[in-house]
């Protein structure tokens, strides 16, 4: 089963360490973040790679081919968002189902085994948390359905949120051409999500395992200690 990662932005909030290297490049515990996500997607069943990449992606090249990756690089031109960069990805799937997660979040070995089968079915993956909620999507359920997400809410919906790994099946396809530039100017893959969800075709699991997000330079240390109790 095929594996999409999302490797194309700036990653703005890991400055300076992105100047000369993308951000799923950036070291930890002496290793580009994207060996480690690599590593759980093999160990998941996982052999074949999509990497849409965009800013510095020939030195996401490079690293794909000095470790022998079977990988195919896939050039997101514009940064119109994270909808805009599965869409680039469509000739590469055919027709096939596949899973979509960034190349800056590591998630578990067995997480990432529920998501590798071929049923006919589009999962989000959830975690329930507690505290600040206002930066996330907020994903609302009825029994394990999908019923819609509720982006960086002001007042208490709910405490299941998004975390960025999804299984399609090509129903995605459709859905993604029907979304619309958003109020930020991209095309985001939760509006296609949510269409999907209005016809009752999208699941949603909880998290089970750890979940690490590198999402600024503040949290390497955590990220590190964290990889070297699970290697």
């Amino acid at each position: 089963m095929k594996a999409i990662i999302l490797a194309a932005g700036k990653g703005t909030r890991m400055l300076p360490l992105t100047e000369n290297v993308p951000k799923v490049l950036v070291e930890v515990n002496r290793k580009p973040f994207l060996y480690y996500v690599i590593e759980n997607l093999k160990k998941a069943g996982f052999d074949e790679f999509g990497i849409i990449v965009g800013y510095l992606k020939e030195k996401i090249a490079e690293f794909i081919e000095s470790n022998g990756i079977n990988a195919t690089l896939i050039e997101q031109k514009e940064q119109l968002g994270t909808g805009h960069a599965v869409m680039q990805a469509k000739d590469f799937c055919n027709d096939e189902n596949f899973i979509v997660l960034g190349g800056d979040n590591l998630f578990s070995e067995d997480d990432l085994i529920m998501m590798n089968n071929n049923d006919e079915f589009n999962y989000i993956f959830g975690k329930e948390i507690s505290g600040d909620l206002s930066k996330y999507g907020i994903l609302i359920t009825k029994n394990n359905k999908l019923i819609k997400i509720v982006e960086k809410p002001t007042s208490f919906v709910g405490n299941m949120v998004n975390i960025g790994l999804y299984k399609f099946t090509p129903d995605i396809w459709d859905a993604l051409d029907k979304i619309s530039l958003s109020e930020r100017g991209e095309y985001e893959l939760t509006d296609a999500i949510s269409i999907l969800a209005r016809e009752g075709k999208v699941n949603v699991l909880k998290l089970k395992g750890y979940w690490l997000d590198l999402g600024c330079k503040e949290d390497i240390p955590e990220v590190e200690n964290f990889i070297k109790k699970i290697i």
